[in-house]
């Protein structure tokens, strides 16, 4: 049975990210309008339910996890916008919606993209918390967003399409651990941070947070291969189509299988030294584990 915190903290990130977004009403009207479109009504807010549960697991408020959950939702949505351009992987549908530059154009669609990143930052800038915790959760998003993170892994992620055969599985999984699991680290990260976890305690959840990254780009394969568009509300079949680096492509479906499993050991063994708080985060492990969207 889902944990209904989930739910609920779905409803608030809504709520927190409609407030943050400007109005559709206000000038430029078509930018704000494509903002909001990016964002709000769709999603499975992983990374703010991360957020979330980490903090509040170590004493955070939710009140205090409100801007770093909706920061990171911010950069996650504008990664998305610009994933989808045609300069990019050249989709047209995302969360069961017209991509931005569809339902807009390209030109307003990279605008988008940028004013979403800018508004996460200013999110964090402006958070109810000391100096010090403020610049940490800014450096830790940075780090997470720019050439060490996610740009950095979209970077090879773009060099290494059309040529699939010859990447290495250890050069796969670096790109992934940039392109997909440094932001779900972040996550995990930017909860912790703000509930002022010791070093010992944020090193276990690293280790949590770097395994769930990966596990979350299998099942991410998987999907793509197996799924359908109406089910998983993007395109599938792209990767194959694109001649991109998989897991399945490069180690077989059954492998792949294997491997989630292996990663779901590793998140519980993280995690089990710190009892019942951990609770909510070994049930989104297992969400990503078994998700089917």
């Amino acid at each position: 049975m889902p944990d209904p915190s989930f739910a609920a903290w779905r409803v608030r990130i809504e709520a927190v990210l409609d407030r943050a977004l400007p109005s559709a009403t206000d000038s430029p009207q078509r930018l704000h309008a494509a903002m909001r479109h990016a964002v709000l009504d769709g999603g499975k807010r992983m990374r703010p339910l991360l957020v979330y549960a980490t903090g509040t697991a170590f004493g955070a408020s939710e009140t205090e996890l409100d801007a770093p959950a909706a920061a990171v939702e911010l950069i996650h949505a504008y990664s998305l916008v610009h994933d989808d351009l045609p300069a990019m992987d050249d989709d047209s549908l995302r969360r069961g919606k017209p991509t931005v530059h569809i339902a807009f154009d390209e030109a307003t669609a990279i605008l988008a993209g940028d004013a979403l990143q800018s508004l996460a930052f200013e999110l964090l800038a402006d958070a109810p918390a000391a100096p010090a915790e403020r610049v940490a959760m800014l450096r830790e998003l940075a780090i997470a967003s720019g050439p060490r993170g996610m740009c950095g892994g979209q970077a090879l992620d773009i060099a290494a399409t059309g040529n699939a055969d010859a990447m290495r599985i250890e050069e796969l999984q670096r790109l992934h651990a940039l392109k997909t699991g440094a932001l779900l680290r972040a996550s995990v990260r930017l909860g912790a941070l703000a509930a002022a976890v010791d070093v010992d305690t944020l090193q276990r959840l690293d280790r949590f947070g770097d395994a769930l990254g990966l596990a979350f780009q299998i099942r991410d394969d998987l999907l793509d291969l197996e799924g359908d568009s109406a089910t998983l509300g993007k395109t599938a079949g792209k990767d194959a189509a694109q001649d991109k680096a998989t897991f399945p492509s490069l180690i077989g479906v059954e492998a792949s299988r294997s491997r989630l499993h292996e990663l779901a050991g590793t998140m519980h063994d993280a995690l089990a030294p710190l009892g019942p708080r951990a609770s909510k985060l070994e049930a989104l492990a297992l969400q990503v584990i078994q998700r089917d969207r």
